[in-house]
């Protein structure tokens, strides 16, 4: 928990819903405190990327869209609202791929990691905005580079960019409507050794190609399971894609908190695998929260372990955990990761058994089996 301190009031934010009150990750940064003491016209403002809710509760009560590709970070901002006994009339929750409202008095932008999730906002807002919509980003100084403010000038227009603050910059960006090609939502490529072609949207992991983690799980995943398989965190559905193939009978579950990720499974199974989509399921969710015990047949996952900026196992573990719950007794999870993470011991831990399936120089692929 963390404060944030306003001219006139303090907030008290949460990182995000799952983090104990005592995680010392702060949940706003100087780019957010920079954006807030920028002048704001009345009106309707569109707020990008707002990780756990401190531009959306700061801005209150005035209307705000709050627009995310994170479930998580659409969560904790409703309950940050509700920590700090905000109304939320006036916010409204869209997803990254949702219609934006037109003419909006303001956008803030919280500049995201991907460059190419920050070109799909810019052309998404470029459709609603006009020339009077005052336009702002920020970031930390090193994450704003000549890549980025090229992308606002090539889509919005005239773009500059502020002093640095406390390390962070606010990049300031007038709508002069430069001349823009259209381009397709989606990058696809084929998967090699497969006559499947891939679409990934703009923020899915390894949006160009298979990364070499995926590369190596989708050689070792189980065989002719006949049950539930859920693809945990499942980015673009690779991983779940391989699972209908190679599991006939089975239902097959994409599970992310990421809206494009979601979208990008929910589209290759219905390019690629049209007659298998009446077993597919596909859910934005954290991890997997309301989904009961003792039932599935296998998890199949390739945890993250970044959240945002920070490095960190607390997802990994949730995924384990949650995985573990949801298993039926002698249902699998099976992994891949980094050597390093030592992904072994904390699944030996936890369901007292761990298996080496396969590994390379960089990855291993771990079964472990929920026993009585």
């Amino acid at each position: 928990m963390s404060q944030l301190e306003l001219n006139d009031r303090t907030l008290i934010l949460h990182r995000f819903p799952q983090m104990r009150d005592e995680s010392p990750l702060q949940a706003w940064d100087a780019a957010d405190e920079y954006l807030l003491q920028q002048a704001l016209p009345e009106g309707p403002i569109l707020v990008f990327n707002d990780s756990f809710g401190a531009l959306t509760c700061a801005l209150n009560p005035r209307p705000v869209w709050h627009i995310s590709d994170s479930w998580l970070s659409q969560q904790a901002t409703r309950q940050n609202l509700i920590f700090n006994e905000l109304d939320d009339g006036e916010v409204h929750f869209l997803d990254s791929l949702a219609p934006l409202p037109a003419a909006p008095a303001a956008v803030l932008i919280k500049v995201p990691k991907t460059l190419a999730l920050l070109e799909q906002q810019l052309r998404a807002i470029r459709q609603v905005i006009t020339a009077e919509t005052v336009i702002l980003a920020a970031a930390r100084a090193k994450e704003i580079h000549n890549s980025t403010l090229q992308l606002f000038e090539q889509i919005i227009g005239e773009t500059k960019t502020s002093l640095a603050w406390k390390k962070a910059r606010v990049i300031y960006s007038t709508f002069t409507q430069p001349a823009l090609r259209e381009q397709p939502l989606t990058t696809v490529w084929p998967l090699d050794d497969t006559p499947y072609q891939i679409h990934n949207h703009a923020n899915v992991f390894s949006r160009s190609s298979l990364d070499i983690g995926a590369r190596l799980f989708v050689q070792h995943l189980p065989e002719n399971i006949e049950g539930e398989i859920v693809d945990l965190g499942c980015g673009n559905g690779v991983i779940g894609l391989m699972a209908l193939e190679r599991n006939p009978q089975a239902e097959v579950h994409f599970l992310d908190e990421s809206y494009m990720a979601v979208e990008s499974s929910r589209l290759n199974v219905e390019i690629n695998r049209p007659d298998d989509l009446a077993r597919c399921q596909f859910r934005v969710n954290n991890v997997l929260s309301g989904y009961p015990s003792d039932r599935l047949h296998a998890v199949l996952c390739n945890p993250p372990f970044h959240q945002q900026h920070a490095v960190t196992d607390h997802l990994a573990w949730q995924m384990f955990r949650d995985a573990k719950r949801c298993l039926q007794y002698g249902g699998e999870l099976r992994i891949v990761g980094n050597r390093h993470l030592d992904y072994h011991h904390k699944l030996k831990k936890l369901f007292g058994n761990c298996t080496l399936v396969a590994s390379n120089q960089k990855f291993v692929i771990l079964r472990a089996v929920k026993m009585r």
